[in-house]
């Protein structure tokens, strides 16, 4: 299996690209395609002790800044490590791309060079993520900032295929996220998708009350693009807060240091619980091949894991799964 990887998107390329990239040829034996410029790639394997057993460089002479307009890939700016990668991908040079790149570009180079699959009308970003009770995903969290009631319900068939061949949740819970539980509640986007999922044969819950998202109410949730990306970097934020917060407290003084020291594990497990990095990135679904959208400022550990959330979609093909689930519909 061959990774196709955007060398240069996000904030610590190619460094950590690098070193994640490594991480991933010696942990989950894959081979990797580095997209960017070569003597660069080289001077930083180099002058970091980086290994690049096991991986191919393709050229790319520039790179894809953040901010470009995200349809110029497809013309002005195919020349840069984003849009090679996705020509790359399209040609059958690798079987997944994995970007920290511009997510705007990274939905264009996918709907429009990889691909959308026939049947689905929309791409989504599904981001999973932590609660309760687990991880769970929501989609779209950016894409598509305006949706109609069968992007949704789309959105909720994609979302209940890669929770169950990935996650492995035999039978995913999908919920619209709503300001109330009630049948009556939202715009009509919500009321028109709330529906039509009630009549179809998704394990469909109801709506989703954003406040008990994270007490894991639902293994998928669907929103238009708008607000699930506010959900998504509220999300972060309050994770964030939380943790700097508690860090603070453990050390304020002599006693609060000693204290941590009976509460360390504790601590350290609901970090890594809420914590992104273990979950690498959002893939994006829909399109004929998988392209993971990984963090802007993924270190080494997320990204690795993010390659990890590729292979994971090739070798149980979600894509040939969501094409089963879309040809069932119609």
């Amino acid at each position: 299996m061959k990774i196709i990887v955007d060398a240069f998107g996000g904030d610590n390329a190619p460094l950590e690209i690098l070193k994640g990239s490594a991480l991933a040829v010696k942990e989950l034996e894959v081979e990797i395609l580095l997209v960017g410029d070569e003597k660069r790639i080289r001077s930083c394997a180099e002058e970091n002790g980086i290994s690049l057993d096991n991986m191919e460089i393709l050229q790319a002479d520039t790179v894809f800044e953040m901010e470009y307009e995200p349809r110029t890939l497809l013309k002005e700016h195919k020349d840069t490590s984003l849009g090679v990668a996705m020509q790359a991908l399209a040609q059958g040079k690798g079987d997944a791309v994995v970007s920290a790149g511009s997510t705007g570009a990274i939905v264009v180079g996918a709907t429009f060079i990889v691909k959308r699959i026939k049947g689905i009308r929309r791409t989504a970003i599904a981001s999973v993520m932590p609660s309760e009770k687990g991880p769970f995903m929501l989609l779209d969290s950016g894409a598509n900032i305006e949706c109609r009631p069968e992007h949704l319900c789309q959105f909720a068939s994609m979302g209940s295929v890669y929770m169950n061949k990935i996650i492995g949740i035999e039978n995913p819970r999908v919920g619209v996220a709503n300001i109330g539980v009630e049948e009556n509640k939202g715009t009509a986007l919500q009321l028109e998708t709330y529906s039509a999922l009630k009549e179809s044969k998704l394990n469909f819950i109801g709506n989703a009350e954003v406040r008990d998202i994270p007490f894991g109410v639902a293994d998928v949730i669907v929103a238009d693009g708008f607000t699930g990306n506010v959900i998504l970097k509220m999300y972060e934020g309050v994770a964030g807060m939380l943790m700097g917060n508690i860090k603070a407290i453990f050390k304020k003084n002599l006693f609060s240091k000693l204290a941590y020291l009976g509460v360390k594990g504790g601590v350290d497990s609901f970090k890594a619980k809420m914590d992104y990095k273990e979950y690498g990135g959002a893939v994006l679904l829909g399109v004929e091949k998988p392209v993971i959208k990984a963090h802007g400022s993924s270190n080494e550990k997320a990204f690795k894991n993010a390659i990890r959330q590729a292979v994971n979609c090739v070798k149980n093909d979600v894509v040939g799964e969501i094409k089963a689930a879309c040809a069932k519909v119609e």
